[in-house]
């Protein structure tokens, strides 16, 4: 993929972010039985109710970070050092006077209204004032600290981002571990959350300042570079809200039609499979500021590398995602418990498939926010969210909460048509049809189908048997590996097979001890 140069430095990058997400989620999925088991279904259901409440913020910090990372990229040389202070000091501006005026608005209004929506009474209504107050201050220091984090997104510097982010998971999981037991009630679970993030704002700041200090400005206003970042984060905000609203909307209807055990039986079905696809996401994240040092590029050069990027991260996405679905059962049971297991093991099943079919829009969403699309990135949410919402709103009044997870395949779905007809409008290729067939919808198509055919042959042996961690954990990789097998046995097929091949044995080469064949 790219040169040999090129492709190690972004599978290196690649390696540390997710190095950096392994730790970080194997944290998060260590302490959450703890969680669980000391907070209650109930009382962790509140709490995921307060993070989707307080979620839609995100879309704003997202798209402020991106737009900053995007604009700095482009001014790395020493001679474009003041115009790109201009654009950190209007950036950091805009950080902390919109993040507090959001803030100002969740913690005063969002209480209300979620006792109103929620239909919340009691112990758990008498917590959500703190609650939403943790909630909004650790997603403003989360949304400071992307503006800092931006600077070394900007020069691939994946490295210190890694070591930031691994002391913030520890910070917040120690802190977990010593207040969760004396104060067991949803706000400190999210005022702990809240603190991992306030160490990840003081180590992004401390870093910075030692090692490009001299990148750094005051937060001031710059009109020239507020208008850049708003032209292209308006956009962004509008896909990044999108997006958010569509993941959240399950949360948001099984909030308000049933109690909030059931939020917390799909809270944690979610954080499993949200934990892999958000790690295939940030192996791909690195693509973002590699793709916005293509803009010079042919057509062609572009395209090709977009689709062999996509072939990558979607056989890993087939592997990793689709090896949840034979053991989603056995592993929800060790996990957190039988409960649990038979609650939300079809729940788990459902948003693997999902999560399989979303991650066909990652490469492709970082290579439209590159090129500065960020009208197409928000088409694109803005379809996905409708058809999510529109299934939500039927299918969990009439079938209840095991229907949780078919709107987001059903979203899923609405995405790849929608990105399917933009590259027509992109690309005018030969062959444009093979390439999306072969480098997105095989891999996925495949992993999908061979997952579910795992998971029936296994399913009488597994419910027949008390599970054991080191059992699940080994089905977990044979099905992994039979998975990545099978696609890539399938990819080798059809004209371009041989590019798959010579770009599997790149990533071998780099990672493995011995030179692949």
């Amino acid at each position: 993929m790219a040169e040999p140069d090129s492709s190690f430095r972004l599978l290196g990058n690649s390696a540390w972010n997710a190095a950096a997400f392994l730790i970080g989620v194997g944290l998060n999925l260590l302490i959450l039985p703890f969680v669980v088991f000391r907070l209650g279904l109930a009382a962790f259901g509140v709490a995921g109710l307060v993070t989707a409440c307080v979620a839609p913020a995100l879309a704003f910090s997202n798209s402020l970070a991106l737009s900053t990372a995007r604009e700095l990229a482009q001014r790395l040389a020493p001679d474009e050092r003041d115009d790109a202070r201009r654009f950190f000091a209007t950036a950091l501006l805009l950080a902390a006077a919109m993040g507090g005026l959001i803030v100002m608005i969740l913690c005063l209004a969002g209480p209300p209204l979620a006792r109103l929506a929620f239909n919340l009474s009691g112990k758990a209504a008498d917590d959500l004032g703190l609650a939403f107050v943790f909630g909004a201050g650790g997603w403003l220091c989360q949304c400071v600290a992307a503006v800092f984090l931006a600077l070394f997104t900007a020069r691939q510097d994946y490295p210190r981002i890694a070591s930031i982010n691994i002391i913030s998971a520890i910070i917040a999981t120690a802190s977990m571990v010593v207040l969760i037991p004396r104060w067991p009630q949803a706000s400190t679970y999210l005022g702990c959350q809240a603190l991992g993030f306030a160490t990840s704002l003081l180590a992004a700041l401390a870093l910075s300042r030692r090692v490009i200090g001299g990148w750094l400005a005051r937060p001031a206003l710059h009109r020239g570079p507020l208008g850049d970042l708003v032209n292209l984060g308006v956009w962004q905000l509008a896909a990044q809200a999108g997006g958010i609203i569509a993941g959240q909307a399950d949360r948001y209807l099984l909030g308000a039609l049933l109690q909030p055990q059931f939020v917390g039986f799909y809270t944690i079905a979610q954080r499993l499979e949200e934990a892999m696809y958000i790690g295939i996401l940030k192996v791909g994240e690195i693509l973002f500021p590699f793709f916005s040092t293509l803009q010079r590029e042919s057509s062609d050069r572009k395209a090709d590398l977009l689709f062999r990027s996509s072939w990558v991260l979607n056989v890993l996405a087939a592997s990793a995602l689709g090896a949840l679905i034979p053991v989603a059962g056995p592993l929800l049971h060790l996990w957190t418990g039988a409960e649990v297991a038979a609650e939300a093991q079809r729940v788990l099943v459902v948003l693997s498939i999902a999560g399989m079919l979303g991650c066909s829009a990652n490469v492709f969403a970082f290579y439209l926010l590159a090129s500065g699309r960020s009208r197409s990135n928000a088409l694109i949410s803005f379809v996905t969210a409708v058809f999510t919402l529109a299934t939500s709103a039927v299918a969990l009044p009439y079938f209840g909460w095991q229907a949780a997870g078919w709107s987001a395949c059903i979203g899923m779905m609405a995405q790849i048509v929608t990105i399917i007809i933009l590259l027509r409008q992109s690309f005018s290729l030969v062959g444009m049809w093979s390439r999306m067939a072969h480098f997105v919808l095989l891999p996925l198509g495949t992993g999908i189908v061979t997952a579910l055919v795992l998971r029936h042959s296994v399913n009488d042996t597994l419910s027949n048997q008390a599970p054991h961690w080191w059992y699940v954990g080994g089905l977990y990789c044979l099905a992994a590996g039979i998975i990545f097998v099978v696609v890539v046995a399938a990819s080798r097929a059809g004209p371009h097979g041989a590019a798959c091949w010579r770009d599997l044995r790149v990533i071998a080469s780099r990672f493995l001890p011995v030179k692949a064949a």
